[in-house]
């Protein structure tokens, strides 16, 4: 079975991970913690990063130092994991769903407005397949309404916006260390911003809330702490970012070899009368690489076509349905209809194997298959 997403680690990773295990000090939230926070940020050229557990954790992170409460609005694009729309709800706030551009799978800039009023508070912008949203557009909404933008930029570390690194732009940018993402840490994530108020608060908000560290009482030689908060454990092993300081390093090589990936697949799609390659703007991470089929000239359906590349040993998948089209979503209200760019996307959509790994022959045999498949 080829895969749709898979990690590449080296022996530089391995060993990495040993050295913390061999040094037997820290496991938990010691000094590798702080020197990942700090190599991604000189990376991407951010003042501050709040290392966690998850990419989830980071979102919450995010819309609590946004301060997100009861009643208030928060923007989101309708095509995304569910992360990017439960972290409002984690804050007792209400997700308004924004239709995307079904050319690039991003958020339609020219519905956004449409859906602002007095409860509006944030936008979260999701960075879909890895390639960075219309900033400066969202960024003049944000600025004319007074907003603050998250970026969920769980796909697209390691691309740029005209420019300007992702993770430097956005109030706040939350990123992904899951296995198929463009780095790891096994599972975990990062909140970063310019915003020295934002990241005292997520700071504390990922160790329950607490004012002071072990760290900071043991320098002290003090007992005392104070939970000013009710936050969460969020907190990332040093273990993890070991390994992660070690990925960073190979960053620039993942993306380069996940665009030769989605390069092939470009070339071989082009012109094609059943595929339609996503469009392409920025210098895009190619977390993910999603084709859209001409589903009118097609006497098969999506799913019948994903299982018979399932049983040709092609893992395949499919990102994402709309979120509100969940039960639990459904359960509080959000109908069917909502964004119809979206639901018909998600109909025709398939995501192919896209990792550093990928091999030519294998990029062959996936695209000459999912042809014959179709036709």
């Amino acid at each position: 079975m080829i895969p749709y997403g898979k990690q590449t680690l080296d022996e530089k990773d391995k060993q990495a991970v040993i050295n913390v295990l061999e040094d037997n000090t820290y496991l938990t939230t010691g000094p590798k913690v702080k020197e990942f926070e700090e190599k991604v940020c000189n990376y991407v050229g951010c003042n501050y990063g709040v290392a966690v557990n998850s990419g989830t954790a980071a979102l919450h992170c995010a819309t609590f130092a946004a301060d997100i409460q009861k009643e208030d609005e928060v923007i989101v694009s309708a095509i995304s994991f569910v992360a990017s729309a439960n972290c409002i709800l984690y804050q007792g706030g209400k997700p308004i769903f924004c239709d995307i551009d079904p050319e690039t799978l991003n958020i339609d800039i020219n519905k956004i407005e449409t859906l602002i009023n007095e409860k509006t508070k944030a936008i979260i912008m999701v960075d879909m397949c890895g390639q960075p949203c219309h900033y400066e557009e969202i960024r003049k909404i944000c600025n004319k309404h007074n907003l603050i933008l998250i970026q969920d930029a769980a796909h697209s570390l390691g691309g740029s916006y005209q420019g300007k690194k992702v993770g430097s732009y956005a109030d706040i940018t939350c990123l992904s260390f899951h296995p198929v993402k463009n780095i790891t840490t096994c599972e975990g994530g990062m909140m970063m911003t310019n915003n020295e108020n934002y990241y005292k608060r997520a700071n504390s908000f990922r160790s329950h809330g607490i004012s002071r560290d072990y760290v900071t009482r043991e320098k002290t030689n003090s007992h005392y702490y104070e939970m000013n908060d009710l936050g969460f454990n969020y907190r990332i092993p040093d273990v993890l970012c070991a390994l992660g300081i070690s990925q960073m390093d190979k960053l620039d090589l993942f993306i380069q070899k996940r665009n030769e990936v989605a390069n092939y697949y470009n070339n071989y799609f082009k012109n094609n009368e059943y595929i339609i390659p996503l469009k392409n703007y920025y210098d895009c991470a190619y977390h993910i690489y999603v084709i859209k089929l001409k589903s009118e000239k097609l006497n098969k359906s999506r799913d019948e076509i994903f299982k018979e590349l399932k049983e040709s040993g092609i893992g395949v998948n499919v990102h994402y349905m709309p979120i509100y089209l969940h039960p639990y979503y459904q359960q509080l209200g959000y109908e069917k209809g909502l964004c119809p760019n979206s639901e018909s996307v998600y109909e025709n959509i398939i995501t192919l194997p896209c990792y550093p790994l990928l091999k030519e022959d294998e990029l062959k045999y996936i695209c000459e298959k999912l042809i014959n498949i179709i036709i």
